[in-house]
């Protein structure tokens, strides 16, 4: 491009230097007053040649637009949170523009619009003499002309990918020398003969620059004039939004404290040009002398709107809005790099349909915010909220206890209230890199124990006890120092359905003690369980207990996938997209991933279903809605973070309280709504009943009876065995051994006497063995009748 400038520039400057200035004003008069031939008909001289080698057609692009992201209200109707753009631009037809506008932008602009043929010949050569005088020449050209220049600008950007490319396109589309001003001349006289007069002037007002990011007269006539859109434009507001047009950065309404054209001077150099295009009105007879004097009254008062691109706008649903934005930064709907993709949300004119509930959006906004503080003075406080559908993955709300903004300034203007990272999500969708889950991780080891073939009736020693060795398959076991967790009270499970229902910790160790920790990891991964840094998923001893970080979507998301019978789906924000043109881009899809067989899911509801009934960890979240609930609570060392998170078959939620940074214990802290540690049980069945009551919810599976089988297996009989080789022999056949008190019996004393029980006893049952003390001592004979006591030695 750059060579075929220079070379129509220098052979224009040849052609300058043979015929001279007033040979270029008789060209340019030649073409503006001849609109209808071809350029050929005219007489063949060298500098007509010149003329017809330019380009003749235009190739008018898709105008930068901004891209709008919507939600669903309560009542069906969709509400607009946000548009994302880089030209704040809203295209309009001709229709809906206010009549006072285009009779300005004509008589302000180019009088004689339309009876030219594209080049007006008046203007142009008066604007061309100055520009070979090197003079400031400004203005000269058409409407037309003005188009084609700013469609040419338009196109350079539309092109560039970064910035410093946008800036050298601009710079090309705009150079001021006499071939640019030639080739948009030729281009005008092409567009007339392509374009009726009134899809010029609307092309002309939809791509005009009206200063900062504002583009196109329905942009600026809301931005400029507190929301009133360009077809309600009273004649003095449409006559000072022409005005800008002239000197967009000299006439601009909202600089205020301009010397030059601000408050204290009434916008002085906009009052100017707005007056003289209400005298070209009154001129060309476009307005009457009423209305002329009426408008030149006015003051130009400015209400300015600002325009807002990006998640500012969404309030509550902030957080959300960002994660669509992530979503669509990462997924490939948009484009193949994040450049495009980026660029295509900013420019293109998308309407992006997301699967948010604003009914259950303003609930969990509701709850979160009555019940945790935005700040804490006493430690780095955070609270989220996330609902999902478990049979879609559909996210229909996100809530957290802060205000969301990515701008720096609003940020350190507002402090901690405020904050840019979403909780809710990973690092890499602007989240944060997790919390630890604390026991609401256990599910996944109750999953791989009814996977593994163990039912929930199965018995085993939930007592504390140390476990220096597990299996695991993934680094070839595991091996170290006792791991021995406390309990958070004093009861003891001995089955997987009591050890969910209350969620004792050695209980679970004594189930991962019987499995494969690797399994236990590779479940929990089918659920889509992943960390939110980023880093690989790992499976030590306190992994069962739920130790590493993960985000509330990545656990409300697994828990749907419980509740829909064993399948999860991938979490998803967007719905639909619709390009300006009204056609569809199929948007990021949920990925939906059978992560246990049925039977399982079900066996694993069942339990979870016994958190919300009498002694349950759960029993404070219920909803009395009637609707069925499966759930599990968490609470990590310290009480530094505090989880409820459960589901019915239409709605899993996740609620997070805790540290965002630090190890405050929040059971020594009492928020303004009650107990720290409780907050979870005061948000979560909020938002449920909510979603009971608009959704409703399905029983879940009955567990097949394999998942409450009790398997009889025969007891080894130990008896006369070392009490090593007998609890050997024992815990081969899947017993839990217990020692009990030593007793006399027949067998050699320090050998095993016994156990208890003998026979047969439930797969995975405790028996208890007992070491012989030998045989009892035998009690002398009593004395003959009569034969008197020996005294004792006391006596």
């Amino acid at each position: 491009m750059g060579n075929g400038k220079r070379s129509v520039a220098g052979g224009f400057g040849a052609f300058l230097g043979l015929i001279g200035m007033s040979a270029v004003a008789g060209l340019l008069v030649t073409v503006a007053v001849t609109p209808t031939l071809t350029v050929s008909s005219i007489a063949a001289t060298k500098t007509i040649g010149l003329f017809e080698n330019l380009p003749n057609y235009l190739n008018i692009g898709e105008l930068a637009e901004g891209s709008n992201i919507y939600a669903t209200a309560a009542d069906g109707s969709l509400i607009k949170l946000a548009t994302f753009y880089e030209q704040n631009r809203e295209e309009v037809a001709l229709e809906n523009i206010s009549q006072f506008v285009k009779d300005a932008a004509v008589a302000g602009e180019d009088p004689r619009f339309f009876s030219h043929g594209g080049v007006d010949m008046q203007g142009t050569a008066r604007a061309t003499i100055k520009l070979m005088l090197k003079q400031n020449g400004g203005g000269g050209s058409s409407l037309t002309q003005q188009y084609v220049k700013n469609v040419l600008v338009q196109n350079a950007v539309m092109s560039a990918t970064t910035e410093e490319e946008r800036a050298a396109a601009i710079d090309s589309a705009t150079l001021e020398e006499p071939s640019r001003k030639l080739k948009e001349m030729r281009l005008a006289i092409g567009l007339e003969k392509k374009y009726s007069k009134n899809e010029i002037l609307a092309g002309y007002l939809n791509i005009a620059f009206f200063g900062g990011t504002v583009y196109g007269i329905e942009a600026a006539s809301k931005y400029y004039f507190g929301g009133v859109s360009a077809k309600d434009l009273t004649l003095e507001q449409a006559a000072s939004l022409i005005a800008i047009v002239n000197y967009p950065e000299d006439f601009r309404l909202d600089q205020p404290d301009s010397e030059t054209n601000g408050a204290a001077n009434g916008y002085a150099r906009n009052l100017d040009r707005r007056d003289y295009i209400l005298d070209q009105m009154l001129r060309y007879k476009k307005i009457t002398p009423e209305q002329h004097t009426a408008a030149v009254a006015a003051p130009v008062a400015p209400v300015i709107t600002p325009p807002t691109s990006g998640c500012k706008t969404a309030g509550g649903s902030g957080y959300f809005c960002d994660y669509v934005y992530w979503a669509i930064r990462n997924g490939d709907a948009l484009g193949a790099t994040v450049e495009e993709r980026v660029e295509r949300l900013r420019r293109g004119g998308l309407d992006i349909y997301t699967t948010l509930d604003l009914g259950l959006q303003v609930a969990s906004e509701a709850a979160v915010n009555e019940n945790v503080p935005s700040v804490d003075p006493r430690f780095d406080v955070g609270s989220t909220a996330v609902t999902v559908q478990p049979a879609t993955g559909r996210i229909l709300a996100m809530a957290q206890n802060k205000t969301f903004s990515n701008d720096p300034e609003v940020l350190e203007a507002n402090g901690p209230s405020w904050t840019s990272m979403n909780y809710n999500t990973d690092i890499d969708y602007g989240g944060s890199s997790g919390f630890q889950p604390g026991s609401t991780y256990k599910v996944f080891t109750l999953g791989e124990w009814v996977n593994a073939g163990h039912s929930l009736r199965e018995s085993f020693d939930g007592r504390r006890q140390g476990f220096s060795q597990f299996t695991d398959s993934c680094i070839g076991g595991w091996s170290g120092a006792p791991f021995n967790p406390r309990n958070d009270d004093g009861r003891i499970a001995n089955n997987a359905v009591d050890a969910t229902k209350w969620s004792v910790n050695s209980s679970f160790m004594a189930m991962a003690h019987q499995l494969d920790l690797c399994k236990i990891k590779q479940l929990a991964e089918r659920f889509g369980v992943h960390r939110a840094n980023g880093d690989p998923l790992e499976m030590n001893p306190s992994d069962v207990l739920g130790s590493q970080e993960v985000a509330p979507l990545t656990m409300a998301s697994a828990f749907g996938g419980i509740a829909n019978n064993g399948v999860t789906c991938s979490p998803i924000a967007i719905d639909r997209i619709v390009d300006r043109n009204g056609a569809e881009i199929a948007p990021p899809k949920s990925e939906c991933t059978q992560s246990v067989p049925a039977n399982v899911a079900a066996a694993m509801a069942y339990a979870m279903q016994q958190t919300f009934a009498g002694g349950g960890t759960a029993v404070a979240s219920n909803t009395g809605t009637g609707v069925p609930h499966i759930g599990k609570t968490g609470t990590t060392d310290g009480a530094k973070d505090t989880w409820m998170i459960g589901a019915s078959t239409k709605a899993a939620t996740a609620v997070w309280v805790g540290n965002v940074v630090g190890e405050t214990n929040l059971r020594n802290l009492d928020f303004e709504s009650g107990a720290a540690a409780t907050a979870r049980h005061r948000i979560w069945p909020r938002i449920m009943t909510v979603a009971d009551n608009t959704w409703g919810g399905d029983a879940f599976a009955e567990p097949d009876s394999s998942a409450f089988r009790v398997i009889e297996t025969d007891i080894p009989d130990v008896s006369g065995r070392s009490p090593a080789e007998a609890r050997s022999i024992l815990e081969r056949a899947s017993f839990t051994v217990v020692e009990g008190a030593p007793r006399n019996s027949d067998v050699a004393a320090g050998l095993v006497a016994g156990s208890n029980p003998s026979g047969s006893a439930p797969h995975g049952a405790t028996i208890e063995i007992f070491v012989s003390l030998g045989p009892a001592a035998v009690a002398p004979p009593a004395p003959p009748a009569g034969t008197p006591d020996k005294p004792s030695k006391s006596d």
